[in-house]
């Protein structure tokens, strides 16, 4: 109900749908379109309708901040005691030796390089004697702990059953390598020890 008096209260020819009027010309624009004439260049100044001026004052009209503000300029005398027209001094520097400057750009230009950044890197940090060699038995017995403690890991996550037969077969190589090892050394005892 409250829908059809909102209905009849919005006037004919307003709304979302709203047809324009059609337009109302004088009888001589209505001969000049039916003609197809080009437009008279000069047009004489006086009108048969004349234009009342009304005399209610002109609604304001809203210009954007950027265009209503006032002009922005300074005066001069206001530049000047501001300081902008001021010139910092000449403050010399050291001067170049030109002819060190002239070698520079002949070495560059002669080997592609700045002798200066050559001088400028660090030497090479020299190796101190030989680094105490690791005995492989020890490191054998570090790498099958390793594997051990990674397949127990690997179980207790549900995992070991993927990992228990390549940690085995690596583990059963490392010890055969400790065998191997163990077997070298005792022939090198026995040799030592044997009575020349």
């Amino acid at each position: 109900m409250a829908s059809q008096e909102r209905e009849e209260a919005v006037t004919k020819g307003t709304g979302f749908w709203r047809c324009p009027k059609p337009a109302t010309y004088t009888p001589g624009t209505c001969e000049l379109l039916r003609g197809g004439g080009a437009l008279p260049l000069q047009c004489s100044p006086t009108s048969s309708q004349r234009v009342v001026p009304s005399k209610q004052p002109a609604p304001a009209v809203y210009l954007p901040p950027i265009l209503a503000a006032r002009s922005r300029l300074r005066p001069a005398s206001m530049c000047q005691a501001n300081g902008a027209y001021s010139r910092e001094q000449f403050k010399p520097q050291a001067p170049r030796d030109l002819e060190k400057e002239k070698r520079r750009l002949q070495n560059i230009l002669a080997t592609g390089k700045n002798p200066e950044e050559q001088k400028r890197k660090p030497p090479p940090v020299q190796q101190e004697g030989p680094a105490p060699e690791v005995d492989r038995f020890e490191e054998l017995v570090k790498e099958i702990q390793e594997r051990k403690e990674f397949l127990a890991d690997m179980e207790a996550l549900g995992q070991g059953r993927q990992y228990r037969g390549v940690i085995l077969a690596e583990i059963s190589q490392k010890l055969r390598e400790m065998e191997d090892i163990d077997h070298k050394r005792s022939e090198e005892l026995r040799k030592a020890l044997a009575p020349a």
